[in-house]
């Protein structure tokens, strides 16, 4: 374990499992269509990686970043489009990819940006959901774990940009971030 882990929340296995039965659950819900799905950078690259290679369906992928926390440990609220997606996606259904819903916030921005351009759908698949930091009435509809009210890192998650290769979704020792 990494010196700067107060423990580990998930392991990869876990991952691994919860990631194959969201898989096959998209697998049911499009077969027969073709998914776009947009990967939320850079926290969920290695959730999506996982989660388009056990993929039936006919997928694209695309990538959007966005910026809302800066180097800090909570949300600005101000919600910063760094790279948009690279085409069109009316008429297309669409699959967000996100790492946490947090606050909801930025989700919910992503949310009402990408229904303006009038896709086929719009669903949001999150790795991790802490529902008890939520401000948002957003809720995900492909969800891998609900978490406690933690500082998580690992599996893609970072503070401060480091963390992002554990393999496994760890508590982060709260002297680390600056928490009690």
């Amino acid at each position: 374990m990494h010196k700067d882990v107060l423990k580990v929340l998930l392991t990869k296995e876990q991952i691994a499992q919860r990631t194959k039965e969201l898989a096959e659950q998209i697998n049911k819900d499009y077969a027969g269509k073709s998914v776009l799905m947009i990967c939320i950078l850079r926290g969920a690259v290695l959730f999506f990686a996982d989660l388009a290679r056990l993929l039936d369906v006919d997928v694209r992928l695309d990538f959007m970043a966005v910026s809302s926390y800066g180097a800090g440990t909570s949300t600005s609220g101000e919600v910063r489009i760094v790279k948009d997606v690279s085409q069109p996606i009316e008429g297309l259904h669409v699959i967000l990819v996100e790492d946490i819903i947090d606050t909801g916030h930025t989700l919910k921005y992503l949310k009402r940006l990408m229904e303006s351009r009038n896709p086929a759908s719009l669903k949001i698949c999150a790795l991790l959901d802490k529902p008890s930091r939520r401000e948002t009435d957003l809720q995900g509809d492909y969800v891998g774990f609900e978490v406690p009210n933690e500082f998580v890192v690992g599996f893609g998650l970072d503070y401060a940009e480091r963390y992002r290769n554990l393999p496994d979704v760890c508590v982060l020792k709260p002297e680390i971030y600056g928490g009690k």
